[in-house]
């Protein structure tokens, strides 16, 4: 039998969809930065959520 081929499977595989709305305004600074800082739309919100679910409660 061959090996399988294709990609192998991810560890922790990105399922889960999350849509926010945003105006115009937000969304061309949200394009600026991304082309400054050489990213996606994703990963400026994967790293935001981050940064909001690792602040301490007051």
């Amino acid at each position: 039998m061959s090996p399988r081929t294709g990609r192998p499977k991810a560890e922790k595989p990105k399922t889960l969809e999350v849509k926010a709305r945003i105006d115009e305004e937000m969304n061309k600074r949200l394009v600026d930065y991304c082309k400054r800082n050489n990213t996606n739309k994703t990963e400026v919100v994967r790293k935001g959520i981050e940064m909001v679910l690792g602040e301490k409660k007051e």
